[in-house]
């Protein structure tokens, strides 16, 4: 088992991991230290990679790319290791805690013993198979957003843009959402999502599609009391109006993931379009915000 992993910083992971994972033509995964803030993305390879020299230096180049664009991506340290198998599954477990979200959700990695309070709910996830484990702070924000607005004994219907692991889709699931319908243009991420699914016995719940934010209907059968967007910022604005077409009358828009620095320009496009910003949250280099119609 070979790992190549990158030490870099919360706002640059995205951008490292697509690179990471295009060049390796595998899924890319990510850790945050929260003592240091450091972000490690890393591939896993079961074989040696070929022509690693040259897949190296054209990380080295992509990571030199991404600084230019003027994202900042820290050390960039490239650190190339050859592991037993034993090894790669433990190095995971030193990283990834059980995350409480309030008394309702526990998220946990399957080889946690630790049990929920009464009462609460668990969504079994482990890192590394698509972006989404909930540690980072703008999936933690959708979740505690999914927490707060469940209203017990009122159907309420959730849509989840963009859905990665399918975390937020199980968590609307596990809280009683109906129903829940997620969708993700990756291929790969939709195959993991249903896995996840599954694995939390949710499948039957959730309808997790493939399918293009930018061909969503603009006169949908069915519209969502909430829906979680987690895209980046283009993408939100330039289909503005399929996203809020799809939001029922009173129903809130949870918008995640976006660069502090373009997040006024985001929030301004929802405002102009007839929605009005209830609550956000900021951390490091990222801004959520949720919108009411």
């Amino acid at each position: 088992m070979w790992r190549i992993s990158v030490s870099t910083t919360s706002e640059a992971e995205e951008a490292v991991a697509e690179l990471l994972g295009d060049l390796f033509s595998v899924s890319a995964s990510t850790y945050t230290d929260f003592e240091s803030g450091v972000t490690t993305v890393a591939v896993y390879c079961r074989r040696r990679p070929s022509e690693l020299a040259v897949k190296r230096a054209m990380l080295r180049d992509g990571l030199a790319r991404i600084r230019r664009c003027g994202l900042k991506i820290g050390s960039a340290q490239i650190l190339v290791q050859r592991l037993r198998p034993e090894n790669w599954a433990e190095s995971w477990k030193c990283h990834f805690k059980p995350l409480e979200i309030g008394r309702v959700l526990l998220i946990k990695p399957s080889w946690s013993r630790r049990r929920p309070r009464k009462g609460q709910s668990v969504v079994v996830l482990d890192p590394g198979l698509s972006f989404g484990t909930g540690h980072h702070s703008t999936t933690a924000f959708c979740l505690r957003e999914l927490a707060r607005r469940r209203r017990h004994g009122q159907p309420q219907a959730f849509l989840d843009l963009g859905t990665g692991s399918g975390i937020l889709a199980i968590a609307a699931a596990k809280l009683g959402y109906a129903p829940v319908r997620a969708i993700d243009f990756d291929p790969a991420a939709v195959q993991v999502a249903r896995a996840n699914a599954r694995t939390n016995r949710v499948s039957r719940k959730t309808q997790i599609m493939r399918q293009d934010v930018a061909k969503l209907p603009l006169r949908p059968p069915r519209r969502y009391d909430l829906i979680c967007a987690n895209l980046i910022s283009t993408l939100l604005m330039s289909e503005r109006a399929r996203v809020v077409r799809q939001l029922k009358p009173g129903g809130a828009l949870i918008l995640a993931g976006i660069l502090k620095s373009e997040f006024n320009l985001v929030a301004g496009s929802y405002t102009a379009g007839g929605l009005r910003l209830v609550a956000g949250k900021g951390e490091k280099e990222w801004r959520s915000g949720t919108f009411q119609s």
